[in-house]
């Protein structure tokens, strides 16, 4: 006898018509918390330099803004409470530096009591700039 059924063929199929949305929504949510989680969302005007440099090592941002208001890595504190909050982040990492950034209409005087404050601590600290247009 002759096998006159027809054998079924399977194919497998991937519908990928919904992979756009998925991907689409993924990149807006990792560039949605990227912005989030930048350590430098206090705004403050730093002052301007025509050459920059970066550097790859751990950082500390300690920021001051118009109104001598200190933050360390986005916690608030007082200028009598940064020596503690700075030693309690050094602690954590003994090689990071200190970014500074200062709002660039402050005093000089208030940018020469932290840098004191920073050779009291034996650290490095380093002044943040904007590129000058």
């Amino acid at each position: 006898m002759i096998d006159l059924k027809k054998k079924k063929e399977l194919s497998a199929e991937v519908f990928t018509s919904s992979m756009n949305d998925i991907m689409f929504f993924l990149m807006l949510f990792f560039i949605i918390t990227s912005t989030l989680l930048n350590p430098s969302m206090i705004k403050v005007a730093l002052p301007k330099a025509s050459n920059s440099q970066t550097l790859q090592k751990k950082e500390i941002n300690l920021t001051m803004t118009l109104n001598k208001t200190y933050f360390v890595n986005n916690t608030q504190t007082t200028l009598d409470g940064l020596e503690s909050e700075l030693r309690k982040e050094l602690a954590h990492s003994p090689d990071a530096y200190i970014m500074l950034r200062f709002d660039n209409n402050l005093p000089i005087q208030d940018l020469v009591n932290v840098l004191s404050l920073g050779n009291k601590l034996n650290t490095k600290m380093i002044i943040a700039t904007a590129k000058q247009k």
